[in-house]
Order: structure tokens, then C-alpha cells, then sequence
């Protein structure tokens, strides 16, 4: 069994191979140092979090993971809190940087005897239509290699291997959303106690706690905006003017030491499954972050596929595996339509007007703030979905 990519999906799907026996490999392209170190997003879904305990990964967590279940609405109108933790199903977040993860996963699957190769570029799968798929990489000094597998796990993002390798037979449905983002790690010790969303004219600005000494922040930017474009003080002063520092209290300033732009976009490969090469992850799916779904999605994925290898390499029947495909996608499509709520609540549409948005546009997200401020109906649903998958 070959697992391209040595990020959450992967790295959960080769713990559960290995604790079932099964040999595999993992190959990542980057070094290891970079594997456990990229900040990606670091909420983890209460069914996350059960999935990685009922197969004993979650001691790390447990120890340095925080829960969470606030968010604060800022507006032009003033702003609100949602105790989602209290609506819905009574759920919240579970803090945890998605590096740390990362090392404790890795950590677990060499220590249970898993082998991974790092700076191992894999170039193409072959061959997936049949029996004995095949992986061509590229050793760190340049040299060709071949894996041969009974299966291929892609779990090596959207730009990966696995994705260049589909048939013509493959759908990708692909959505940009219009909207970019500068994302900002400071170091600072977060300002709120809860998640913050503001929705400002002058695009949206958002703040979300990583550690006590460690916070990151975005900030709507326009398409094409250079990641160093603005000073650190023009920075910290645009976040204070969209979240309202005089109204509702100052930021804590700090250090920003790392900054990139993103732009919100989504995409869905169906169907999952193509003859031996199964995706997962990123690979399968990319969700836009305004809901931080991309790692809850992984992760339900990785088990649902393990489960499916299992029985069909110890018992040779791939009846789950033929299901796995429409199991995940129904979850994928669950979280891309909400994912498609959050980013239209909390975005004006670039290039309307001046202000950033259509005045038709802005009146629906007003309304529907007004209604998430005032609906226990709209709330339990937003609770539902915004800690689901």
C-alpha cells in the first residue's frame, strides 16, 4: 500500500494501516521539518477528535488542546456572541494547531514501525485500472524510483500526483468565491476569548486564537494583493478599524511573523475512487476556510478509507471500498454548502461598488446576521453545522 502525502489524511489513514497490519509506505515530497512545521488551520470537530481517540491518537490533544465553543459577530449594527457550545447538539471546538497534530501523528506511526520517506517527489500513478498500480518518483538526488502497490492512497493535495493522474473519466468541480485573503500569524496573545468575525465595509477582518501567546488574523484583501504590500503598523491599524477597537476594545499588537494571501476558492473531484487509486484529503476535496472544515473532512475520510482497505486487502471483498466514494462526498457537499453560507455572511462582493459590495448583496447579509442574532432556530442550525461535518 503506497499513501502519498504526509499531511493529516495521510497520516491518519497509516496509523490505521499499520495497527491493522498492513504494510505501507507514505511518500512526502517536502522535509520533515516542513511537514511539522506549516501552520494550517487548527480547529478540530468533535467528531474529529472521536475518531482520533477510538484509535488512540488523541493523547497530544488532550494535553495541549484547548475547547472552544464561542464566536463574536462585530458589525456596523454593534455586535453579538454565539455560545454555540450550548446550541444545537452541544458541541464545541477542540483548539489544536494543525503542526502539532501533524508531529503527534507522525510521531505515533514511526514508533508503531511505519515507514515514510521524506523529499520523495511522486511524479504519476500508473496503471490504476488494474491489479498492481505503480508510483514513479524522483529520489532527493534526482533519481528515478518505482513503488509498486496493490492500492495508491492520494492524499497529496490538490496539485499532487493522484490529481494529475486521473482519467479523462474524472469530474472536477471547481468554485472561486471572489474573494481573497491576507492571513497573519502575530505573535500576541489573543484579544478575545472567542472567535471573531468582523464584517465591515471595508472588507471582512478575522481573529482566531492559536495559543496563549500566538493569534492569527486575516484580513480581506483585493485580488492580487502582493503578501507585503503593507507595513506591520498600516496592518495592525486596518484590523483595529475593522473589529472596532474603539468601540469594543484595543488588539493586542505583537510581531507578525508569518504572512500570505489566499484566495477563497473550492473544488470537489468525483467520484473518490478510480479503479485502484482511491483520493482523500485535499486531493479529494478543498474547501474556502472561512468554516475550517479542510482537516475534519480529512480525517473522516482517512478512517472511512482505512476501514475500506482493510477488508478488502484481509478479506479481498471491496464492497467498502465501492461505497467509499458517495459516503465521503456526501459529507464533502454538506460542508462545501455550508462553507458557501459562511463565505457570502461575512464577504462583500469585490468589484460592485465602491464600497465593496452590491447594496442588494449587503441588505441580505444584514438580514441574515439579524436573523443569526435573534433566531434560536438560525442559531442551533449555525451551531449544528459551523462544529459538524
Amino acid at each position: 500500500m503506497v499513501v502519498l502525502g504526509a499531511g493529516p489524511a495521510g497520516l491518519v489513514l497509516g496509523n490505521l494501516l499499520v495497527a491493522a497490519g498492513i504494510d505501507c509506505v507514505v511518500l512526502e515530497r517536502a522535509t520533515r521539518s516542513h511537514v511539522q512545521t506549516r501552520a494550517r488551520a487548527g480547529f478540530l470537530a468533535p467528531n474529529t477528535v472521536r475518531v482520533l481517540e477510538r484509535h488512540g491518537l488523541a493523547d497530544g490533544l488532550h494535553r495541549g488542546g484547548r475547547a472552544h465553543g464561542t464566536c463574536e459577530f462585530r458589525t456596523g449594527d454593534g455586535r453579538f456572541r454565539l455560545d454555540y457550545g450550548a446550541l444545537g447538539r452541544g458541541e464545541q471546538h477542540t483548539v489544536y494547531p494543525q503542526q502539532n497534530l501533524v508531529t503527534d501523528l507522525l510521531t505515533h506511526y514511526l514508533d508503531a514501525g511505519g515507514r515514510i520517506l521524506f523529499s520523495m517527489e511522486a511524479l504519476a500513478v500508473h496503471d490504476t485500472d488494474g491489479a498492481r498500480p505503480y508510483v514513479t518518483t524522483r529520489e532527493p538526488d534526482g533519481r528515478p524510483t518505482r513503488w509498486d502497490a496493490r492500492y495508491v492512497a492520494g492524499c497529496d493535495g490538490r496539485q499532487g500526483a493522484a490529481r494529475r493522474s486521473l482519467p479523462p473519466s474524472a469530474v472536477r468541480h471547481h468554485h472561486d468565491h471572489g474573494v481573497s485573503w491576507l492571513g497573519l500569524l502575530a505573535e500576541a496573545p489573543p484579544s478575545l476569548d472567542a472567535v471573531g468575525y468582523a464584517v465591515h465595509e471595508r472588507g471582512f477582518a478575522g481573529h482566531m486564537a492559536r495559543s496563549p501567546q500566538v493569534t492569527r488574523y486575516y484580513l480581506q484583501c483585493s485580488r492580487g494583493f502582493a503578501a507585503d504590500a503593507w507595513s506591520e503598523e498600516r496592518i495592525w491599524d486596518e484590523l483595529d478599524l475593522r473589529m472596532g477597537a474603539v468601540e469594543h476594545g484595543p488588539l493586542r499588537r505583537g510581531p507578525i511573523v508569518e504572512r500570505g494571501v489566499v484566495d477563497l476558492a473550492c473544488d470537489v473531484v468525483e467520484p473518490l475512487r478510480h479503479g485502484s487509486l482511491l483520493l482523500a484529503g485535499d486531493a479529494a476535496s478543498l474547501t474556502a476556510p472561512a468554516a475550517a472544515k479542510g482537516a475534519n473532512l480529512a480525517v473522516l475520510e482517512a478512517e472511512a478509507l482505512a476501514k475500506a482497505l482493510a477488508e478488502a486487502l484481509a478479506r479481498g471483498d471491496e464492497a467498502a471500498l465501492d461505497r467509499y466514494s458517495e459516503q465521503c462526498l456526501a459529507h464533502i457537499w454538506r460542508a462545501q454548502e455550508f462553507t458557501q453560507w459562511m463565505t457570502g455572511l461575512l464577504h462583500a462582493i469585490p468589484g460592485q461598488d465602491p464600497s465593496g459590495g452590491s447594496f442588494f448583496h449587503a441588505s441580505l447579509r444584514r438580514a441574515r446576521l439579524d436573523s443569526l442574532r435573534t433566531s434560536r432556530a438560525h442559531q442551533d442550525w449555525f451551531a449544528e453545522n459551523y462544529v459538524g461535518v
